[in-house]
């Protein structure tokens, strides 16, 4: 099922095949600039089949949360996306969260929105108590939007993440949910 959350600028819509064009769109215009933070990607990712197949398993995925971001002033370009993923109920009730914007999009705010909105989400309708992040040392960007979102730092895990072909150190970045008791 299809769910839209909105911010003030911002249109945050659950992965649906019906957005599988506009997911491609963002991936390849983007290929370049994320390829420093992500996987390596195969020639495959890039193609709609492998896209739509994403975005079919995502919605069917009780365990996590992406939120492709869009603009309201041209929702049909995605920006964006959040992803809470490894959602563990029970005494842990956690998730982590990834999280990429589009090139010409850094630098205006729009990650912190989404974010915002992102959480109160994972709050409210999944009743979490901690949402971990973690982040390369050097990506001073996600540290900034994290920080102002009230993450702590929890240490750095050495040779966390393949990213890139790299095993990457990563800073665990955590907010919990202080509504929870």
């Amino acid at each position: 099922m299809k769910i839209t959350y909105e911010t003030e600028r911002l249109i945050l819509r659950t992965s649906d095949i019906s957005l599988t064009d506009m997911v491609l769109d963002y991936h390849v215009r983007n290929q370049a600039f994320l390829k420093e933070w992500e996987p390596i990607r195969s020639k495959a990712f890039y193609s709609r089949t492998y896209q739509e197949e994403e975005l079919m398993g995502d919605s069917c995925n009780k365990n996590a949360l992406r939120l492709w971001i869009s603009k309201k002033e041209n929702p049909e370009r995605i920006i964006g996306c959040i992803g809470f993923t490894n959602i563990i109920k029970g005494a842990f009730q956690s998730c982590y969260l990834g999280y990429k914007l589009d090139e010409e999009e850094i630098n205006k705010g729009y990650m912190t929105e989404a974010l915002r909105q992102g959480i109160q989400v994972i709050w409210k309708d999944f009743g979490l108590h901690r949402i971990e992040a973690n982040i390369m040392p050097r990506n001073n960007r996600s540290i900034k939007v994290t920080e102002k979102l009230g993450f702590s730092n929890e240490g750095l895990s050495p040779r966390y993440l393949n990213i890139n072909g790299v095993w990457e150190d990563h800073i665990h970045m955590v907010l919990l949910n202080d509504r929870i008791v």
